[in-house]
């Protein structure tokens, strides 16, 4: 059995308001097909690594990253709804696929006006993808300020 010393944590990806997963107005997302997770509504563009680990995924359109940790978690942090049609514009990449990073490396900065003027949300998808292996414990919802506030907690299943 798993104790509350085996929990790691997850930390806020951007500044802004935390919600269910559920609540997010993509329906992939809502409905978990995924994973399970939170989502962000950002107050600005920033967007912050909340975990350490290797960074596996870096999407060509800049819109999506997928980390390892040392455990084995893999988590993809989505930035936007429908941000692909975006094809990358608007988004700032700083990582590289293969890189190591730890909580609070800088992953990308989006121009929220362009996001505004394409009718995309700023809305950010944290899952873990390999919901077989780990088990979401603790979601933390409300305001966060990214690389402080836990958003949840998680164990190896």
């Amino acid at each position: 059995m798993n104790d509350k010393k085996d929990e790691q944590t997850l930390y806020a990806t951007q500044d802004g308001e935390i919600k269910t997963i559920e609540d997010i107005s993509d329906s992939v997302f809502a409905m978990k097909a995924l994973g399970d997770g939170i989502c962000v509504c950002p107050t600005n563009g920033h967007v912050y690594a909340p975990m350490s680990g290797t960074l596996k995924v870096v999407a060509d359109t800049k819109h999506a990253y997928g980390i390892v940790g040392e455990d084995g978690l893999e988590v993809m942090i989505h930035v936007g709804i429908d941000s692909v049609e975006l094809n990358g514009k608007g988004i700032t990449s700083y990582v590289s696929t293969g890189i190591e990073v730890e909580v609070g490396t800088i992953l990308c900065i989006i121009d929220v006006e362009i996001f505004k003027s394409n009718n995309i949300s700023t809305e950010t998808a944290v899952v873990v993808t390999n919901k077989d292996d780990f088990e979401i414990n603790h979601k933390y919802l409300g305001s966060a300020i990214a690389g402080e506030t836990p958003i949840f907690t998680y164990i190896k299943k």
